[in-house]
């Protein structure tokens, strides 16, 4: 996927300390993005989206993460500060939310401070936890933080405060 000075395509593990670069400043209890550690981003490679501009640096990445048979999250959405409000960060949602349907996924949830830059791709505010008693058990078995956080455990919720929970049917 391509807008005028950017593409999208496949994480490989030589990106992942520019990823963690971009991550830094947004990390972290009441921040942006939950602190990962820098194994963490390498194990979760397969999951990362890359943007990258001519030159071929990272400027953005986003990881789509499979949840259930029907559910996904989009998360670690970042985008360089200086590019912002470029298309980059449109971009790569577009591309998660393409690989989702690549893996026929049907729903796709994040949670989020930016609420219109999501609502802008089908993304809409949700109260309550979108999966039935049944599958709500099987997720809590996971050691996951952001699957806590979407079911919205009392371990995580200092990385919740202030974040909506979205949702997209795609």
């Amino acid at each position: 996927m391509t807008t005028s000075n950017f593409h999208v395509r496949p994480a490989t593990a030589p990106d992942v300390r520019a990823i963690a670069a971009m991550r830094l400043p947004n990390e972290g209890s009441g921040r942006k993005l939950l602190k990962l550690e820098l194994v963490s981003l390498f194990e979760k490679v397969p999951e990362f989206l890359v943007a990258v501009n001519d030159a071929g640096e990272v400027v953005g990445a986003g990881a789509i993460h499979v949840m259930w048979e029907d559910l996904a999250e989009v998360r670690s959405l970042i985008v360089r500060d200086d590019l912002r409000g470029q298309g980059v960060g449109h971009l790569l949602v577009s591309a998660l939310l393409e690989r989702a349907k690549a893996l026929n996924i049907s729903r796709v949830f994040c949670l989020t401070f930016e609420t219109e830059f999501f609502a802008k791709h089908g993304f809409e505010e949700i109260s309550d936890v979108p999966v039935d008693p049944e599958t709500f058990a099987e997720l809590v078995r996971s050691n996951d933080d952001g699957v806590a956080e979407f079911l919205d455990l009392a371990r995580v919720k200092e990385n919740t405060l202030g974040n909506t929970r979205m949702l997209a049917i795609i």
